[in-house]
């Protein structure tokens, strides 16, 4: 890596403002300290109208070139544009001598995001994805318990993350062509197969179910996953947008006792609105949505002891990131964490595909 960066604030280039970048990072990146949102790139006037009415002192470019050709006036390249454009925006920034974080997910393949990982390393610069969920309220308390040691060994580990949406929106984010890297494998599955990861370490079999359920949708909108670990968890990963009942956001079972948990955390929904991250109960979650923690009856008839649930931190995330590049910390998400990832991906798309257990 190169030295560490210190003074003034880093000045951050953000590409994209569409969903992720409005959403989640240009108000992420404001709220941190030592940041400052100097630049959005996007060729959409009517973004660049809200990017300048959110934050007043932001310059706009219609092109990542424009960033480019001055990167000796930033710090960072945030890169929140579609999927099949992490790639080569990826790598021109850090080309140009720039860190980058990367939207999830960050490649099309394992083996790209390999190939990013090792442009960095010669680089020496920060290449981070940005999977926040990591920061999920939910996730953080899970971990906590797990720890803790309050489920005894784990046996089976579901996490979903299902959505009532029975038209399709359109966009990228839905289109069948391959390029675009659409679909809910890549886009939530990056998300749980992560968090299974994280949690319960490599995978050695990976079996997956595809489907395409809405009339007119053109890519996977009703998805499972099943993860055989080296650690012999089995996770069970739902990612749907198709689902007319939402199950368990966690169903943890293990040989001591389980850890049901509903709900979705209240980061993304807050940030929607327009809240903003700040000191006064940012990701708190009202008691009613506590998990529950027991054995031997269902949390629907008032088994088990509530959990209070942690607050989500998404905005540590970017504090992991400024570390890094001011104090040299520790990367918060690595490329080739997220290439592993790509790994089970890859493999449940041919499982699906293909109809069998696909060894890794």
């Amino acid at each position: 890596m190169t030295g560490p960066l210190t003074g003034t604030p880093l000045r951050v280039g953000l590409i994209g403002y569409g969903l992720a970048g409005s959403v989640f990072h240009a108000p992420l990146i404001a709220a941190t300290e030592g940041m400052t949102l100097d630049t959005v790139v996007t060729s959409n006037e009517e973004r660049q109208l809200q990017a300048r009415a959110e934050f007043p002192d932001v310059r706009l470019a219609s092109a990542p070139e424009e960033l480019f050709a001055r990167a000796d006036e930033l710090d960072l390249i945030v890169v929140a544009s579609p999927n099949k454009t992490h790639v080569p925006l990826a790598t021109a920034a850090l080309k140009a001598g720039l860190p980058v974080v990367v939207d999830k997910p960050v490649a099309g393949t394992a083996a790209e995001a390999r190939d990013l990982a090792a442009l960095a390393e010669e680089r020496g610069l920060l290449l981070s994805v940005f999977q926040n969920r990591r920061w999920d309220n939910d996730f953080l308390t899970l971990r906590k318990l797990l720890a803790d040691g309050e489920l005894g060994e784990v046996w089976r580990f579901e996490s979903r993350f299902e959505r009532w949406r029975p038209r399709p929106k359109g966009g990228w984010r839905e289109s069948g062509d391959p390029a675009e890297l659409g679909g809910l494998l890549y886009d939530l599955g990056s998300h749980v197969v992560d968090q299974a990861l994280v949690l319960f370490g490599p995978v050695t079999h990976v079996y997956a179910e595809t489907l395409i359920r809405r009339e007119g949708a053109e890519t996977d909108d009703d998805t499972f996953i099943a993860l055989t670990h080296a650690s012999g968890v089995r996770s069970h990963l739902y990612v749907s947008a198709t689902a007319a009942q939402l199950g368990p956001r966690f169903r943890v079972l293990g040989s001591q006792a389980g850890y049901v948990k509903y709900g979705l955390d209240p980061q993304e929904a807050a940030l929607r609105e327009g809240r903003r991250p700040g000191p006064d109960g940012w990701g708190e979650e009202e008691q009613a949505l506590w998990g529950r923690l027991g054995a031997g009856e269902s949390p629907v008839t008032g088994g088990g002891t509530p959990v209070p649930t942690l607050p989500g931190d998404y905005p540590a995330y970017y504090a992991a990131v400024a570390a890094a590049l001011r104090e040299g910390a520790p990367n918060p998400v690595t490329a080739l964490e997220a290439a592993a990832a790509l790994d089970v991906l890859e493999a449940a798309r041919r499982s699906a595909r293909d109809g069998v257990v696909v060894a890794l």
